[in-house]
C-alpha cells in the first residue's frame, strides 16, 4: 500500500508510493490540503497542486487531477460507446468522481446511467472540489446507488447495453474487480450484444497480469481487446483497458461511428477522437510479442533496459 505521511505534505509535496509500481513513484507539489479523512473504506485525500489543480488521492494512489484527468475518463467511456451501435442503457461501477458520468453524457442515444459507487465520502469530496467532474451527477438521465456494485449487479441481469468500471488498482476491495468471476457478473448484467470496458492497468508495470485478464476474458466473451491512452500522473504515464463484448463480430479496433472535427468539438473533448480510438489497440513490440494473452507470459518480466 503507499505510504505518506501528512507532515510530508506540509512540505509541499505528495509521493505515491505503492508496492504495485516499486521503485518509481510520482510526486506532485502541494499548495494546500483540502480534505484528508478515513472514510469506512479507504483513506480519502484532496489537496490543491501545483501544476495539476485540485488531486483526488484514494488510499495513497492518485486517482485524478484537474489538469489531466479528460484523458482517462474520455477513453474509458467512449472507447466502449462508439463500439456500441446504439447505447442506450450504461451501468458505471465507481466512478464516484463524476468523470466516466460526464463523457457518457456525450452520447444522444444513452437514455440512463446507473452508478454505483460504494463510497460516499468520494461523491461528496467530489462534489466539493471537483465541480468540473461531478456536476455531471446531477443530470436527470443519472441514478446512483450507493453500496456494493457486485451485489448491485447480482441483482439486474440482461439490463445495460454497456458496463464501464471505473475501479482503482488490484489491491484490497479492488482485487475481485481483476479476476473471472467478476467478468462472469458483468456479462450477466449484459443485454444480447452488450460491451463492458474495465480499467486495465499498465504494460509497463502489470504485462503478466494483463495477459492473465485477458485469458480469461476470452473463456467468457467472444470479443476481447486490450487498448490503452496516455496520462502523466497514472503509474508510467500509460493506463490500459480491457474490453469484452458479448457479440464476436465487434471489432474494438474500428468505432461504429466516425466522428467528424465539428462533432469532435461540440462534444468537447480533448483526447478522444475516432484516430485516437483505433490506435489505442496498436501496442508497443515489447507487450505485442506477448500477445497480450495469446501466449502465456512465462517470459515476464522482459528487459527493458
Amino acid at each position: 500500500y503507499a505510504v505518506y505521511k501528512m507532515d510530508e505534505l506540509k512540505l509541499n509535496w505528495f509521493s505515491e508510493l505503492n508496492s504495485l509500481w516499486p521503485g518509481q513513484c510520482m510526486s506532485l507539489e502541494v499548495e494546500e490540503v483540502l480534505f484528508h479523512e478515513r472514510s469506512k473504506y479507504q483513506d480519502v485525500l484532496v489537496f490543491k497542486s501545483k501544476t495539476y489543480g485540485n488531486v483526488l488521492v484514494l488510499d495513497g494512489v492518485i486517482q485524478c487531477t484537474e489538469r489531466d484527468e479528460f484523458a482517462y475518463q474520455e477513453m474509458i467511456a467512449h472507447l466502449p460507446l462508439f463500439s456500441h451501435p446504439n447505447p442506450k442503457n450504461v451501468l458505471v461501477i465507481g466512478g464516484g468522481d463524476g468523470g466516466v458520468i460526464r463523457e457518457v453524457l456525450k452520447h444522444s442515444s444513452v437514455v440512463s446511467i446507473t452508478q454505483c459507487e460504494i463510497d460516499q465520502v468520494v461523491i461528496d469530496v467530489s462534489r466539493k472540489f471537483l465541480p468540473s467532474m461531478s456536476k455531471s451527477m446531477d443530470d436527470p438521465r443519472v441514478t446512483q446507488f450507493v453500496g456494493d456494485g457486485l451485489a448491485f449487479m447480482r441483482e439486474h441481469k440482461a439490463e445495460f447495453d454497456v458496463i464501464i468500471t471505473d475501479s482503482s488498482d488490484p489491491q484490497g476491495p479492488a482485487e475481485a474487480l481483476f479476476e473471472k468471476p467478476y467478468y462472469q457478473l458483468m456479462q450477466k448484467a449484459l443485454k444480447d450484444g452488450g460491451i463492458i470496458c474495465a480499467q486495465g492497468e499498465c504494460v509497463w508495470l502489470h504485462l503478466s497480469l494483463i495477459c492473465n485478464m485477458k485469458k480469461f476474458c476470452e473463456t467468457v466473451f467472444p470479443s476481447v481487446a486490450y487498448g490503452y491512452c496516455t496520462i502523466p500522473t497514472y503509474p508510467s504515464g500509460q493506463i490500459g483497458f480491457m474490453l469484452c463484448s458479448q457479440n464476436k463480430e465487434t471489432n474494438f479496433k474500428e468505432p461504429c461511428r466516425v466522428l467528424s472535427c465539428d462533432e469532435v468539438n461540440k462534444m468537447e473533448l480533448k483526447y478522444y477522437n475516432s484516430d485516437v480510438h483505433k490506435a489505442a489497440f496498436v501496442l508497443p513490440q515489447f507487450a505485442k510479442s506477448v500477445s497480450i494473452g495469446k501466449q502465456l507470459c512465462s517470459t515476464w518480466p522482459i528487459q527493458l533496459f
